[in-house]
């Protein structure tokens, strides 16, 4: 059995003479450019009987609510990349837009009259939904890992 005083003194040794690895410095900025600042952040929920969404082997379907706002997303994936298919409600009126984001790579739809929107085309891994409306704070989804 190791004493405490052995171990707190061998934390403080390794402390001092280990640095941070730069591949794990780069990845807390590059997750850190990923905030959207000021955005509400909705959770996923049960997503009950969303109407006009497919759930079928080829698809998943997630909804995310916050106080006011709804998305349904229905995630598909072929030939290694993703394609959403996604319905936000209430419509979030005229001028609001979409981003379909991944770490890498963020997509920016207007979404129909009927509150719908899609991107297609996606790599796979990390994917979160961002609802701009104007007048409004942003609305996000968190950050769900999809994969093949």
């Amino acid at each position: 059995m190791i004493n405490d005083e052995y171990f707190l003194a061998a934390l403080r040794l390794a402390s001092g003479n280990d640095p941070i690895p730069g591949q794990v410095s780069a990845a807390a900025r590059d997750a850190y450019r990923l905030r959207v600042p000021g955005a509400v952040t909705a959770g996923p929920t049960d997503r009950g009987a969303a109407g006009g969404v497919r759930d079928d082997e080829g698809s998943h379907l997630v909804r995310f609510v916050v106080a006011g706002l709804t998305f349904d997303l229905e995630i598909t994936i072929g030939d290694g990349l993703i394609d959403v298919a996604g319905h936000v409600s209430p419509y979030p009126g005229e001028g609001a837009l979409i981003d379909v984001r991944t770490p890498h790579l963020t997509l920016t739809r207007r979404i129909a009259g009927s509150g719908d929107f899609a991107a297609t085309g996606l790599p796979p891994g990390w994917l979160s939904v961002v609802c701009h409306r104007p007048g409004h704070k942003p609305v996000q989804t968190r950050w769900v890992r999809i994969r093949p």
